[in-house]
């Protein structure tokens, strides 16, 4: 199957080098998307700029696609599924969860000249970095590339429920099902409780697997979107 791998923030497409080889491997087709916004000096790019190459992706795919949206590239990745819910077979969820219409996207951090740049590591103290080592949280800084302000801002808008019908997964990484089913029981995650099927997968990482569990994401990856035939 063809499948789609959009990185989550401050991440360019190169986040899935490690990943693509072995999904390649378990007979699927992988393309790692880099966006507008996204390290190509495009820091006008908007979240409908995303969006439009992500379902570019989409129709360009000969058959049916897998769409993979890791963290906040979740909604991305929902958004997709929204635009072209006759297109994609699947959506999986890493480490994140698509918003509701009329939310703002990632809103998450200071915008400072016109973008969201990393934080730093003290937001994500804990289970969400405990498998980075010193060097990978180097790494990750030195090359983390500053969100554009009218991506993190842009507003949510979905419009096909047809979505809904589109098989889910998400992949729990620093969270645990257990987790995601007492978030769905209160409310806090309101586009995954309509989906009709939904699977919950553990991985054993932090927020990153794709960049620490390569291979066991993988594998995680084909399980979840079939025989690797298609």
């Amino acid at each position: 199957m063809d499948i789609l791998l959009i990185s989550g923030l401050w991440l360019d497409g190169t986040a899935w080098d490690r990943v693509v080889p072995e999904l390649t491997a378990l007979g699927h087709r992988p393309t790692a998307l880099t966006l507008p916004g996204q390290g190509d000096g495009a820091s006008s790019a908007t979240l409908d700029d995303q969006l439009a190459a992500v379902v570019a992706a989409v129709d360009a795919a000969p058959g049916p696609v897998a769409v993979v949206g890791h963290s906040a590239a979740s909604t991305l990745a929902w958004l997709a599924v929204d635009a072209r819910p006759e297109k994609v077979a699947e959506v999986v969820f890493i480490g994140g969860f698509p918003a509701e219409d009329g939310r703002a996207y990632a809103p998450f951090f200071e915008i400072v000249d016109g973008a969201m740049p990393f934080p730093g590591w003290g937001p994500f103290e804990g289970p969400d970095s405990a498998d980075l080592d010193d060097e990978a949280r180097r790494s990750f800084a030195a090359a983390a590339i500053p969100v554009p302000e009218k991506v993190a801002t842009g507003v949510v808008r979905l419009r096909d429920e047809r979505r809904y019908g589109v098989p889910a997964v998400v992949v729990c990484p620093e969270f645990t099902p257990a987790d995601v089913r007492t978030w769905i029981a209160s409310g806090d995650v309101p586009e995954l409780a309509k989906i009709e099927h939904l699977e919950l997968v553990d991985i054993d990482s932090g927020h990153w697997p794709m960049l620490t569990r390569p291979a066991e994401l993988a594998r995680v990856l084909a399980a979840s979107t079939g025989s690797g035939q298609g």
